[in-house]
């Protein structure tokens, strides 16, 4: 405020009449009330940006639980797949032993004879 005081002074001094130097430093007091942020706007705005900061890493935290969630239930269907599809695999190549080892005795048979 005390540099309100020194504008008016300035202005008196170099013979701008009273009431005027008044209006011009009314209207810059307005001015900057309007357009410049004081403390406690400054104060407000820091606490209102690390309530925003807080609530958005909660919000973060649920939806990467969620995630995790998501990705354990993938990680478990796909273990399953992976194990279904080795017992079929396994069980085919038994079959195929099997039936190879069946195709050679029973040819061996037939061919002694």
């Amino acid at each position: 405020m005390a540099y309100l005081y020194s504008l008016y002074d300035a202005l008196v001094s170099i013979s701008v009449p009273s009431d005027k130097a008044r209006a011009v430093v009314d209207a810059m007091e307005r001015d900057m009330g309007a357009t410049l942020a004081t403390k406690q706007d400054l104060d407000s705005l820091r606490q209102a940006t690390k309530q925003d900061i807080d609530s958005l890493r909660e919000a973060t935290r649920q939806e990467f639980a969620l995630v995790r969630q998501e990705l354990a239930g993938v990680q478990r269907e796909l273990t399953h797949q992976i194990a279904t599809q080795t017992l079929r695999m396994t069980i085919r190549l038994g079959s195929m032993l099997f039936l190879g080892f069946g195709l050679t005795i029973a040819v061996l048979r037939l061919w002694s004879l």
